[in-house]
Order: structure tokens, then sequence, then C-alpha cells
């Protein structure tokens, strides 16, 4: 399925587009209802639990999904959306038709219905949002080593930095120190896929919890 706009710009705020995404999956056949049980909006991306069952309570037999015990089955769909000249448009699409967008919270995936084929594009999507939410959140002063070096601008390499940040029209954004020059540099939460923790701001500042860090750490 393509891009569809409203032209008459009655979505033009968040609170909208929930609401509009909401009655998408929100309806009723004459033998199955389907109703939205969480949206949430990571970027410009909206991720949805969907969640399907039959009007007369007879379980669901579904060729994809493991009926859940009653008798419904939940979803994923991504929902694509951007705005054209003040118009709203989305995108949408179901888990298993292979999204590239794969960043939905954990606590929605927690309410998808179990995949029959550990080896479709639905089982792969889920990991890859699995594997984003799993990249570390790193806090002001936790000193980092980087699964590989980066290449900067310059031709220069890093892979020891710590978390910190600069301020920006009044505003505090996250950088990262870097150990050999002191420089800083922006650095994308994918590249912090598979790094790992050297030296805690937390851990500095209590015994007890450099006891804990290091523990944890051998």
């Amino acid at each position: 399925m393509g891009w569809l706009f409203y032209t008459d710009r009655c979505v033009t705020c968040t609170t909208d587009e929930r609401a509009e995404i909401a009655r998408l999956c929100t309806f009723e056949t004459e033998t199955r209802r389907t109703v939205l049980l969480k949206a949430s909006k990571v970027g410009s991306t909206w991720y949805a639990a969907v969640n399907v069952s039959t009007l007369d309570g007879t379980p669901i037999d579904d060729a994809s999904y493991v009926t859940d015990p009653d008798g419904s089955i939940t979803f994923g769909v991504v929902v694509l959306t951007r705005y054209d000249e003040g118009s709203w448009g989305y995108k949408d699409m179901e888990e298993s038709a292979g999204p590239v967008e794969s960043r939905a919270p954990l606590s929605l995936l927690n309410l998808l219905s179990e995949l029959k084929d550990p080896e479709s594009y639905a089982h792969a999507w889920r990991q890859r949002c699995r594997d984003w939410a799993a990249i570390p959140d790193y806090e002001e002063g936790d000193r980092i080593r980087l699964v590989a070096p980066v290449t900067l601008s310059e031709g220069s390499t890093c892979q020891v930095v710590t978390a910190t940040h600069y301020r920006r029209r009044g505003q505090k954004r996250r950088c990262y120190r870097i150990e050999e020059t002191g420089g800083l540099v922006r650095i994308s939460k994918a590249t912090l896929a598979g790094s790992a923790l050297l030296g805690s701001a937390k851990e500095a500042a209590s015994p007890v919890l450099a006891e804990f860090f290091n523990w944890q750490r051998s």
C-alpha cells in the first residue's frame, strides 16, 4: 500500500495522529472485531499492537500467529507518517510485511501474540526492535568503549569516549568526549550497539557502587 494524505488538514498534531490511528485500527466485520491495544510514536513512525477476536468468542485459527488463551491474536503494525505542505500522510504495514523501521518499544512487543514461524519477517522485525531497545542509554560521565573505532570527519578515529553534553539554544544535547584528544563528538544510538561500560559516573561517586560494578564486570 502507498501513502495516503489527508488534504483537509484535519490532522495537525501528535494527539490528532494518535486518534486517527486508533480509528483506523478499530472496526468490526460480520465475524470479527479489531481494536487498538497500544500505540507508540518514535520519531515520525508509529508502532501499534492490534488485537483481533471473533464476535462469537470462537478461537481464531491463524497461519502466522499462535492463538492467545482468550482465543484472539495480537499483531504489530508500523505506520510511517509525514507532513507535506501541511497535509498529514501515512503508510501502514503489518509486521510480516518486512518493515525497515524497527524501534517499537518492548512494552508494545510484549503484547503481541507468539509467532509460529521463527524464520518469518515478523520474527526478524521483532528481534531488530529488541536489539535496538538493548542499546544502553548512558548517563553523564559514563566512560564507554565502542565495539569498533569510529572514523571522524578529519580522518582520525576514536573508540573510548565519555558521555557528556553541550548546550545549544538553551538546551542540553548529548555528545561524547574523546579520551585521546578531549574533543567532542556526536554519536548515533546505533553506533553504541555492542558498546561496553568501562566506568560509571555513579561508580566514581560511591565506593559501594564501585564494588558492585566491578563485580558485574568480572
